[in-house]
């Protein structure tokens, strides 16, 4: 009998967490959907949102730098830990909910000039200290 009650726990927790494995993919799908209409958007005078997508339990923005005259080196050496430091923050305090739930929220920045990625943050809530 014991050994029924833990194989049935084990069963019940395989599901539940099969079942929000399928929600999170449900509520990424939507909210890139919704976002991605008011697409592309002006972030700041260097850097525009251009795409929104879902990728599973993954919601992944796509930003396009123009940082003319600087090339895609420079914008990298100068900006990619900064970036990192300040998108990890913003993401931590906007999106806690979808953190907390499994959900993934990565940030990819492309070069206006070339089109060639120069940097890639994936925010999940191990990068947070929540308490």
């Amino acid at each position: 009998m014991t050994l029924f009650l833990l194989l049935s726990t084990f069963t019940f927790a395989d599901e539940m967490a099969e079942k929000i494995r399928l929600q999170n993919q449900s509520v990424v799908k939507a909210a890139a959907e919704a976002m991605s209409k008011e697409l592309p958007k002006r972030v700041d005078p260097h850097t525009q949102l251009i795409g929104i997508k879902a990728d599973g339990e993954k919601l992944i923005y796509t930003f396009e730098i123009d940082a003319a005259p600087k090339n895609d080196e420079a914008i990298v050496k100068e900006g990619k830990e900064r970036m990192r430091k300040n998108v990890t923050a913003g993401v931590c305090n906007t999106s806690r909910r979808f953190l907390e739930s499994g959900i993934t929220i990565a940030y990819h920045y492309v070069s206006a000039a070339t089109t060639r990625e120069l940097f890639r943050f994936d925010v999940d809530k191990t990068a947070c200290n929540y308490r």
